[in-house]
């Protein structure tokens, strides 16, 4: 496989995140999915809708999300959309949440733990997919990025309960937290690659390296930044852009990184990336381009 292209700045701002996407000269057809992270209440370091808008706005997208398989403001849709009003999405974009209706199944015929994937059923109304993730880490995954939204992000509350259950049909609450750590990275790369499939040449990825603390923007009390900002990054391949941003944290000289290191590799973040590249969606070969 070619080594996969990903465009990065350093200077974070709402106009350099379009300025990266146009440098994939990607055109995203039809009705445009655009997955964000909407925040857990109480949780600091979530991108916010202002920052997003532009990119939003210049694709015409629309803002979606799933709700969680976990107690809090977001596990039902009547609360997500709550919180969504809250946290000011729906004051500047259209708002879907995926599972409001229920699910539907894309199946994973090569998947290494898991054959299929419950999907919010409303995905099936959209032709196209821009994956904004804000990377930073993780409680369970070790970081979060691309491949964590195309996972967990767009698998609706059973379709979480799911992939981390490692494909445990009636898997509890407890049991999330009980699944071998192996088996549950690679259910989130099983399903990633339902999604990358599902939409074809028709999604693209940027991933904002910001705000980044050892925890997810899932947590309703995050630990705070541990290192200094380091930039955009923009990408038609999610285990390359990935990749890229674990590289970029490994290559600085930031003293926090450390931390933020140790809770990726006590979590074996790594093998995510690598079981994605097993299946074929992708390549840990890239080429960086640095954008002024």
């Amino acid at each position: 496989m070619e080594k996969s292209k990903v465009y990065f700045t350093r200077n974070i701002t709402p106009e350099n995140v379009v300025k990266m996407f146009k440098e994939l000269n990607k055109e995203l057809p039809g009705k445009v999915a655009v997955k964000v992270h909407s925040g857990e209440r109480g949780n600091q370091n979530y991108l916010k809708p202002q920052f997003m808008k532009p990119i939003i706005d210049y694709v015409n997208g629309t803002v979606v999300e799933c709700n969680t398989a976990y107690d809090g403001a977001r596990d039902t849709t009547e609360k997500h959309l709550k919180l969504m009003e809250e946290h000011e999405w729906n004051k500047y974009f259209n708002v879907d949440i995926l599972d409001s209706d229920g699910d539907i199944i894309i199946d994973i015929p090569n998947g290494d733990v898991i054959k299929k994937n419950y999907v919010g059923k409303n995905l099936s109304n959209y032709d196209s997919m821009l994956v904004l993730s804000h990377f930073k880490g993780h409680p369970m995954g070790g970081y979060g990025g691309a491949l964590k939204q195309l996972s967990i992000g767009i698998a609706s509350s059973k379709g979480k309960r799911y992939i981390h259950c490692a494909g445990k049909e009636d898997g509890s609450f407890d049991d999330m937290f009980k699944t071998d750590q192996t088996k549950f990275l690679e259910a989130m790369a099983d399903s990633a690659s339902s999604i990358v499939n599902y939409f074809g040449a028709n999604i693209a990825y940027i991933n904002v390296m910001c705000n980044m603390s050892v925890d997810c923007d899932c947590c309703e009390v995050a630990e705070d930044p541990c290192m200094h900002d380091i930039g955009i990054l923009a990408s038609l391949d999610p285990v390359a852009i990935d990749q890229a941003c674990i590289d970029l944290v490994k290559n600085s000289n930031d003293p926090g990184k450390d931390h933020l290191l140790e809770r990726i590799n006590s979590r074996n973040g790594l093998h995510t990336i690598e079981q994605a590249e097993k299946l074929g969606i992708g390549t840990r070969e890239y080429d960086l381009l640095e954008i002024d």
